[in-house]
């Protein structure tokens, strides 16, 4: 795939609120609230897009395109289409559970279980920003298409808690294990921010994609892209003794993202929110 330089924008009028000093805060399918700003680092730019439950099924079309059913079962947001064949141009052409109806992308994770018994999620937020070392001015919008993985499906020990974890609040320091939630359980998944500029997936699905440092993106991986952090809110369980998830143990916890944005819109949002590093 040829690389593309520069930022599309969109016709028609755009308006933006920016909001510089305080929280801002959106209003969940769920009644609740959380605010914009999940992890919050140097930059204000930043935007989210709230998308609710969709459906599960044992589907995963980064993974295992073209089988269905070979797959541990996931829970999936966004778009509403997504099965073992879906490609970007279908969950493009498909309906979405996203607020923003322009976001086509697909966001799955893979089920939780207490007991025998699936624990249904409240829905999901995707947050986008640039990364902590990383100009936002150079950040440039997802290649359509793009799939990525984060997280270890196969883990057996604690992963490092920066990467995926779990939390209470949007606010709250993550952990390996889920703690003790009065309201809402949060599984919270940071992706790679760093392509290499050519391929939209690889055969790791791992190794097309880098994670920036205070110094950027390294040269192997030139390209800045949003930074993804997504969340996952679950009802609080009554007990976390027998908590573990489709994939295996509470430990192998990650998430998958799959670009069918409008890329017209995605480049609006990534220039005018995140490149102007204004708080949308």
């Amino acid at each position: 795939m040829t690389r593309r330089r520069g930022v599309l924008l969109a016709t028609g009028a755009l308006v933006l609120v920016a909001v510089v000093g305080v929280a801002a805060w959106a209003t969940r399918p769920d009644g609740g609230n959380d605010t914009a700003a999940a992890s919050p680092g140097p930059h204000n730019g930043r935007f989210h897009v709230e998308c609710g439950y969709s459906h599960s099924a044992p589907d995963d079309p980064i993974v295992f395109p073209g089988e269905p059913g070979a797959s541990h079962r996931h829970d999936f947001f966004g778009a509403s289409s997504t099965d073992a064949f879906s490609d970007a141009e279908s969950l493009l052409a498909g309906d979405t559970t996203c607020a923003t109806k322009q976001d086509k992308a697909s966001y799955w994770a893979p089920s939780l279980f207490a007991g025998d018994e699936q624990i249904e999620p409240l829905g999901s937020t995707a947050y986008y920003r640039a990364a902590d070392g990383v100009d936002p001015a150079a950040v440039e919008p997802f290649p359509f298409g793009l799939m990525m993985i984060s997280g270890d499906p196969t883990a057996t020990v604690t992963q490092p808690t920066e990467h995926v974890g779990w939390a209470c609040t949007v606010e709250a320091p993550t952990s390996s294990t889920p703690p003790d939630c009065q309201r809402t359980l949060l599984l919270r998944v940071i992706f790679p921010d760093c392509w290499d500029g050519d391929h939209l997936d690889s055969e790791d699905h791992r190794s097309h994609v880098a994670r920036s440092t205070a110094d950027g993106c390294p040269d192997t991986h030139p390209v800045a892209l949003p930074q993804l952090e997504f969340h996952v809110r679950y009802p609080p369980p009554e007990s976390r003794a027998d908590l573990h998830l489709a994939s295996g143990s509470i430990l192998t916890a990650h998430a998958d993202f799959f670009n069918a944005w409008d890329p017209a819109k995605l480049a609006n949002e990534v220039q005018v929110c995140i490149g102007e590093d204004a708080y949308c």
